[in-house]
């Protein structure tokens, strides 16, 4: 049975197209790294490329990519509005078909393992790659975004890197390297521009300030759209489905007198997390049937490729 595991790895370039697509054609260099999705945005100035294939094709499409973002990107010029630590901000591996969790864990390792090697760009370990407690959640990993980390880990040993010396790059920043389950990325779009608004949103519906199970969340700025943003990870769609989250946003803003212009699906999402007659779909933005994973899966690797993956399953339980 073929063995397909996932990357999504998180640019801090969402402006330029030309970076972009170079993004992309480091990925597909490496033979067996099939690249599903790409979604860029510019007042984030972040684009997440999703790709697929065998563990070793997807490891070397990996480290090939961080090294042509660590050659584009210079963090000291970056501006955005999404966090941030370094020009690979996140490389998450996740299990798909024929492989665990554990198996994901240890291409992390290995990864960041040559990621210092290689580039002497510092690592951290995340989520079930993690090897110390308090760096299992992103955000902690991830507290002061590159300018405050670059300082920080001068003078406190906590903050030193996993792999590497205790210094940033001077471009690239770190890379948080890990292994996790499948995630949705979900944005709503309100029709105000107090990004204070959004903010407080975000505080009362994340996990981290005792709102919803399974959801981070940030309010951010939509400049170029004169709108702001509650940008969200969901972190187990089957714990909390999209569903929740956009009613409790929904009733958030009502509090604050506005409400949802849109929404969007960054990336894939799993068939089993959608719902096509739910109030949520049908304010999805530019929503479209190849951002569900199973389709991109089959039409890139074929149905029989698709075998017992964490979307089947979940697809099975759901029906």
């Amino acid at each position: 049975m073929r063995r397909l595991i996932e990357c999504v790895p998180n640019f801090s370039e969402g402006r330029d197209a030309t970076r972009i697509a170079t993004l992309v054609r480091a990925v597909e260099s490496v033979t067996g790294a099939r690249v599903l999705d790409c979604h860029s945005d510019p007042d984030h100035n972040r684009s997440v490329v999703t790709f697929a294939g065998e563990p070793e094709a997807v490891e070397e499409a990996a480290l090939a990519a961080v090294g042509k973002a660590a050659e584009l990107i210079d963090l000291n010029q970056h501006r955005g509005e999404h966090p941030r630590i370094g020009a690979t901000d996140v490389l998450p591996f996740v299990p798909l078909a024929g492989a665990t969790m554990a198996e994901c864990a240890a291409v992390a390792r290995r990864v960041g393992g040559e990621i210092w090697k290689r580039y002497e760009i510092p690592v951290y370990f995340y989520e079930n790659a993690a090897t110390q407690p308090g760096r299992a959640r992103l955000e902690n990993v991830r507290r002061g975004q590159f300018e405050g980390l670059r300082e920080n880990v001068l003078n406190d040993a906590d903050r030193a890197p996993d792999v590497g010396s205790a210094r940033l790059h001077p471009t690239a920043g770190a890379v948080a390297v890990g292994a996790r389950k499948l995630l949705i990325a979900y944005n709503i779009t309100l029709s105000t521009t107090d990004v204070a608004i959004a903010e407080e949103i975000a505080r009362t519906i994340r996990e981290s300030s005792g709102g919803l199970t399974a959801v981070k969340a940030i309010g951010v700025t939509l400049r170029s759209r004169r709108l702001v943003q509650v940008s969200m990870n969901l972190t187990d769609f089957e714990v909390t489905p999209i569903q929740q989250v956009f009613d409790a946003v929904r009733r958030e803003a009502e509090r604050h007198i506005c409400m949802i212009e849109g929404s969007e699906i960054v990336g894939l999402v799993p068939r089993a997390a959608l719902d096509v007659t739910a109030d949520y779909f049908f304010q999805l933005d530019s929503f479209s049937r190849e951002q569900i994973l199973e389709e991109r899966l089959a039409s890139v690797f074929g149905e029989s490729a698709l075998g017992d993956t964490p979307a089947t399953r979940a697809a099975r339980s759901a029906t």
